[in-house]
């Protein structure tokens, strides 16, 4: 028979595990969504449709520019899910403890994704600066081009080039967005496993899938806008006059209304929601089976 674990460690497993099963499952489910996320990046650049786009960049890239940054994606998840999915839990854990273990209302599981949302795009957003960057660069002409090698390459090419806080570029709509996607997924996700399972009395797995694509479905139409802007303001190059096309997310915002109404933000609406339902349904399936595992290990 093990010996049981001193309560030192236990108390700090304990705290670190929401974190560490967060990160881990997002990883995991970045690896297999990648080429999706790719294909969504280079529609919201113009370069067609999904299927356009796909053939383009297998005939003139290859396969693996399917994979193109996908150490930054990876790294995205080590610090950006990591923080989000471990205070969401965390944070839920106390509310339900002051609730005295009762489920809490919508509105408040809404606030703490909020919450989540924001504290994991504070800490996540130099890694998907990164991320957008190693995207955007094969659409760049060629002088343009920043050719970074790996994630850490592009964080310490932003260093030297543009200084520290130019990591944090973009970090406005990357937060009002992270805010609005997880009060989406992670408030809905909660909502739909409650009545899946204690409504309608499904099983595990119905249960997990029905629940991930609600939550994916949700997350998807309230993030898009606030991920076009984001994405335009991160790859924004300045002209000849050193002058960029955009003063900020609001200016951004305006010249899209403006230009292209508000269907504009929804551009790749379709890609994005298959990129962003399987991310959340495998996040929450890999979530499930590394509890699993910990539990049957006693951890």
């Amino acid at each position: 028979m093990g010996e049981a674990k001193p309560k030192s460690q236990a108390g700090v497993w304990n705290t670190v595990k929401p974190f560490a099963n967060g990160g881990a499952s997002g990883m995991l489910a970045t690896c297999v969504i990648q080429p999706i996320d790719m294909v969504k990046v280079r529609i919201q650049l113009g370069q067609g449709s999904a299927l356009q786009v796909t053939k383009k960049m297998l005939a003139q890239e290859g396969f693996g520019s399917f994979y193109k940054g996908l150490s930054a994606g990876l790294l995205r998840q080590a610090t950006y899910t990591t923080a989000r999915l471990g205070s969401f839990r965390v944070l839920t854990s106390k509310a339900v403890e002051a609730n005295d273990g009762k489920p809490l209302p919508l509105l408040q599981k809404a606030f703490i994704g909020l919450t989540a949302g924001a504290i994991g795009a504070c800490v996540g957003s130099p890694a998907d600066l990164a991320l957008i960057r190693m995207q955007a660069d094969a659409t760049l002409p060629l002088a343009q081009r920043r050719n970074y090698k790996n994630a850490f390459h592009a964080l310490y090419r932003i260093i030297a080039d543009e200084g520290v806080l130019a990591l944090w570029k973009g970090a406005g709509p990357t937060v009002v967005r992270a805010m609005a996607l997880n009060m989406g997924m992670l408030a809905s996700y909660d909502q739909s496993v409650e009545f899946f399972r204690d409504s309608l009395g499904l099983g595990e797995v119905s249960t997990v899938v029905g629940a991930s694509a609600v939550s994916g479905f949700f997350a998807s139409a309230c993030s898009l806008p606030f991920d076009y802007v984001k994405t335009q303001i991160q790859k924004m190059q300045p002209d000849a006059t050193g002058k960029y096309p955009y003063t900020g997310s609001l200016d951004c915002a305006v010249k899209t209304l403006k230009s292209g109404g508000p269907f504009k933000f929804y551009t790749g609406f379709p890609v994005y929601c298959v990129r962003i339902a399987p991310h959340v349904m495998m996040t929450w399936i890999f979530l499930n089976q590394i509890q699993k595992i910990e539990k049957a290990a006693g951890l």
